[in-house]
């Protein structure tokens, strides 16, 4: 093997894949509303890859166009953020947010639509991001298609590949769990840039000197007042003066002193101590965030609080600022997890179990549609929290819910889960909550226990007084709440049980299908569907413009083996994340075990050197209908090493059949840049039908990559 081929390789891909990875944590903290569609820059990344490897032999070298792009499209993206955050007249369109969206994309309804108002549609923004991304990655795509070709062995060049990218995770990692800025993740990739580019050339330097400068402005030059920190998830804006804490450019937390305002947060509590309830000991409180429901806690009383948040820098901005001081006392235990592990593994019980205004406004990668709490709100996810009650314990939950759907259907989901149904209750109050009902500024509660004395006591109490009457104020409505029949006096307000009509609130999520923000099994237009056409319309047309033409053939095979393998490796994460955690390290863990079990197939080919494929393709086939009936809830129940073990067969075993296709495939092309090109093209595709598990779900998403396995094994029959 060429040495210098080998080192170049491994550093293109290294490379690629940290940049990859980069891009979709940047550009999803600076671009107004990308955060919810990271899947486009991964998107992105891979078709200007795609288009680099087909034009390896062109005899222009494109990497020289690598970091002007990429400093341009740095330049535009915080020129969009600047626009976005100085103009109240511009908008972005998600759908009708304030209206009745088909999905919820919470934050996002702050700015009603007006005809005074410049309105820019979401597919303009991801489009134009997705062609700056795409064409940054074109140059680094060329240089790994010559390298390719300078390898004679193709599966020992792609081992080499694997292995550069295992290191792009692994560094990329590592960097996260330090909770490192953008100014360190460039100055790594700038310097390797430079190698491939030219250090000596003027427009090189200049460009790399822009682009760290622009890593610098996104994080000490974009926030007017207060201070900017990157934790693993969210670029987060913090003000101090008004406690106030944004993650990518959307209002997400306020930490409030108990002793003045939040009363909501005492509801609760206060509710159970005049209902005559046995005082809440232990509490568990799922989404801890900076500190507000953990200061209500204690502030009534409770023993033992197990405060569970995932992203350390906001727990951080708590345990330092918060007023109350609620993670400076010992009775708090803090964990940093994802809460529906956390829910499923506890071996306490507790007398409360509360979903503390749980709302991610993230994805948690950028293979999938998911946001990171969207395996929290689903019927087994109820399961866990039901069993983690005490016999006489209360679940409850309580957001800025927006839509009477989603109050509806939590609250079916809760009834067909605890065998009663909740006590729902909205600030301010509201007789009835029908699935057609907008809910804007309604802050609601659902309260729900199996055989549970306290939700019995508190229906009672309703049925005679009425309503529970509080005030603004902790301090007086701590003292003077309670249930009366008639107001007691001036600054009051009377809370009373509403009456959730069920009709037409949409299917329950499970496990499965866990769509909580979504209201029926479909792809909704705006913006995911034109989104899809828009991406696959910018494909087409930047591949038609920029990839040799008549001189490469197009390779089906190749094509839909990149199809099926990007499904697999969603239902992998998808997999990985409702069993371990939704957190960034079970993500990067399943990233670098993918890459493992490719890196062992390539191994297989190059020691068994198969003749034939129908053997393997059977294998991988075989597997993912295995994979696909098996349902996921099936694991959670089994023994943690059982679980592990059984997860990693189902999963990998179909990555590792088809790794081995892959690569034996891979081992016979006469022109490596080009097949390689058009798996990678075909990762698009994939990339595009992950929406269908909106409709699907996820298991049955594997039936999909079934199909685009079985066209690879069909455009070549007489290789098998």
């Amino acid at each position: 093997m060429p040495r210098r081929a080998a080192v170049d390789l491994f550093l293109v891909s290294f490379l690629i894949l940290f940049c990859e990875l980069t891009a979709i944590r940047w550009f999803g903290a600076i671009v107004v509303f990308l955060t919810f569609f990271t899947n486009i820059i991964l998107l992105a990344s891979f078709l200007g890859m795609s288009i680099g490897l087909l034009a390896a032999r062109r005899p222009q070298t494109l990497v020289s166009t690598t970091l002007p792009l990429l400093m341009l499209s740095l330049a535009a993206a915080i020129v969009v953020h600047l626009l976005y955050f100085k103009s109240a007249d511009i908008i972005v369109g998600l759908g009708d947010q304030r209206g009745s969206p088909q999905m919820i994309y919470f934050g996002t309804e702050y700015r009603p639509a007006d005809v005074s108002r410049w309105f820019v549609p979401m597919w303009a923004v991801a489009g134009t991001f997705f062609v700056l991304i795409a064409l940054t990655f074109v140059g680094l795509g060329q240089v790994m298609g010559r390298t390719f070709d300078a390898i004679p062995n193709r599966v020992a060049a792609y081992t080499v590949d694997i292995c550069g990218s295992l290191a792009g995770i692994v560094t990329f990692g590592v960097m996260s769990y330090f909770q490192t800025s953008p100014v360190v993740w460039f100055s790594l990739v700038l310097p390797v840039m430079l190698y491939f580019a030219g250090w000596r050339e003027a427009l090189q330097i200049a460009s790399a000197v822009a682009v760290a400068g622009f890593a610098w402005i996104s994080v000490d030059g974009l926030q007017l007042q207060g201070e900017v920190i990157w934790s693993p998830y969210y670029r987060i804006a913090y003000s101090p003066d008004e406690r106030s804490i944004s993650t990518n450019g959307i209002g997400h937390q306020q930490m409030v002193d108990l002793r003045q305002e939040g009363i909501a947060y005492l509801l609760p509590y206060l509710l159970n101590r005049e209902t005559g309830g046995a005082p809440l000991e232990d509490v568990m409180i799922i989404g801890a965030g900076s500190g507000n429901d953990v200061a209500a806690a204690l502030r009534s009383g409770v023993k033992r609080v197990d405060a569970v948040e995932i992203d350390p820098r906001i727990n951080a901005i708590g345990r330092a600022d918060h007023p109350n001081r609620p993670y400076s006392d010992p009775r708090v235990t803090v964990y940093y997890d994802d809460g529906r592990n956390f829910a499923r593994r506890t071996p306490r019980k507790y007398d409360l179990a509360v979903y503390a205004v749980v709302d991610s406004l993230v994805l948690h990668s950028g293979y999938s549609s998911l946001r990171l709490e969207n395996f929290l709100f689903t019927r087994e996810a109820f399961e866990d929290a039901k069993r983690s009650l005490k016999p006489d314990g209360v679940f409850v939950m309580y957001n800025y819910y927006r839509q009477g759907w989603v109050v509806g259907r939590l609250a079916k989901m809760a009834e067909e889960v605890f065998g009663a149904k909740p006590i729902v209750i909205s600030l301010p109050s509201q007789p009835r909550i029908s699935a057609e009902e907008t809910q804007p500024g309604r802050f609601t509660f659902i309260l729900a226990g199996a055989d549970s004395g306290r939700i019995e006591a508190l229906r009672e109490k309703f049925s005679e007084n009425g309503a529970f009457w509080i005030r603004r104020e902790p301090l007086l409505s701590e003292a003077g709440s309670g249930f009366f029949k008639t107001s007691p006096g001036k600054g009051w307000s009377a809370l009373a049980p509403s009456e959730v009509d069920l009709r037409g609130i949409g299917p329950v999520p499970d496990d499965d299908w866990p769509q909580l923000y979504l209201r029926d099994r479909e792809i909704p237009w705006s913006p995911i569907g034109e989104g899809m056409v828009t991406v696959a319309v910018l494909s087409l047309a930047l591949l038609l413009a920029l990839a040799p033409s008549g001189r490469i053939r197009p390779n089906g095979r190749m094509f839909f083996l990149g199809a099926g393998f990007m499904l697999l490796e969603t239902k992998a994460i998808v997999h990985m994340a409702l069993l371990f955690g939704s957190t960034w390290t079970v993500n990067a863990v399943v990233f670098a075990a993918i890459l493992l079990m490719i890196a062992c197939a390539n191994l297989y080919v190059l020691a068994v050197r198969p003749a034939k494929l129908a053997p393997y393709y059977a294998l991988l086939i075989l597997a993912l209908l295995v994979n696909a009936l098996i349902p996921m809830s099936t694991f959670l129940g089994l023994p943690l090493a059982l679980r592990t073990l059984s997860s990693c067969l189902v999963v990998f075993v179909p990555i590792f059949f088809a790794g081995v296709v892959f690569a034996t495939v891979f081992r016979e092309s006469r022109a490596p840049h080009a097949d390689f090109g058009w798996n990678i093209a075909g990762i698009i595709l994939g990339g595009m039908s992950e929406q269908l598990s909106l409709v699907v779900g996820f298991s049955h998403l594997l039936l999909v990559a079934v199909a685009y396995y079985l066209l690879s094994l069909l455009l070549h029959p007489r290789s098998t």
